[in-house]
């Protein structure tokens, strides 16, 4: 299906949170599965936030850096993955929604290389050969570095912006840089701040592919696993992270169509199977 890249900029966006929004709320048939992954070389945010540390260390990038030693990646994957689509240990989970927890300790980001690039063949072969999509949480500094290959190996990378000045400040940077290495960049704008979607367009020369509410208490849910109020799934942050799924879905597909290969008589070429 589609893997999808979100990536932030300094000042704290809230590239962990948005993507586990979205992750909760993605739109899926059945048989149809979501898997994120936290790629963040600073470390990632959601063992300790929303699962309040319950887990340890037994799932991760880390425990995958070691299989990739071993040559058994591929089956180790798989086994890293943690259910969220359950509540309360229900044991008919549909196990539909799916976490690549990150690293724990930044200093372990220096073991990951392999990772990488396993990881993006990985990904790769999931979009085309599974039911399932992927979001890759790259944090502030991914898609540098080592990491960079996930950010080019994705259907579309989204950088995750606050409409504040300092953030769009911190923004313009990151995202010329992610256009000079991956071309196609969208964005995903949290409302903190007082400027409109189409004046962060002009400010940053790319579009505001969706936008979520700023909504801090409903935020801390995801973000440090805060009791979680009555009607989450249906809050105006969980509703609009809905929507904006749906608008990446459309972008990944509207990017396809301009990428296909077309025949000389204008049409596009049908693969014939064998």
């Amino acid at each position: 299906m589609s893997v999808i890249a979100l990536a932030g900029c300094r000042g704290a966006p809230g590239v962990t949170t948005t993507a586990l929004a979205l992750l909760l709320s993605w739109p899926l048939e059945p048989g149809r599965k979501m898997i994120l992954a936290e790629c963040d070389p600073d470390g990632g945010a959601v063992l300790h936030g929303l699962l309040q540390g319950s887990l340890g260390d037994r799932y991760g990038l880390r425990n995958l850096s070691i299989a990739a030693r071993k040559n058994e990646f591929g089956d180790a994957f798989w086994r890293q993955l943690i259910d969220l689509s359950s509540e309360d240990g229900k044991k008919d989970s549909p196990r539909d929604r799916l976490l690549l927890p990150g690293i724990t300790d930044q200093a372990e980001a220096a073991g990951l290389a392999p990772v990488w690039k396993a990881l993006a063949v990985t990904f790769r072969g999931i979009g085309a050969d599974y039911d399932h999509d992927v979001l890759i949480d790259l944090g502030r500094s991914g898609a540098v570095g080592p990491s960079a290959m996930l950010a080019e190996q994705a259907d579309a990378v989204v950088v995750v912006v606050r409409n504040t000045l300092r953030c769009l400040q911190a923004a313009q940077a990151r995202v010329r840089a992610l256009q000079e290495r991956v071309g196609d960049v969208g964005l995903l704008m949290i409302d903190e701040g007082p400027y409109a979607a189409g004046e962060v367009q002009r400010v940053l020369q790319v579009p505001v592919v969706a936008t979520l509410p700023y909504a801090p208490k409903d935020a801390l849910v995801l973000s440090d696993g805060a009791e979680q109020p009555r009607h989450f799934t249906k809050s105006a942050l969980m509703k609009a992270a809905r929507t904006a799924s749906s608008l990446l879905v459309q972008r990944v597909a509207v990017r396809r169509s301009r990428l296909a290969p077309r025949s000389p008589a204008g049409g596009e070429i049908t693969r014939v199977a064998r």
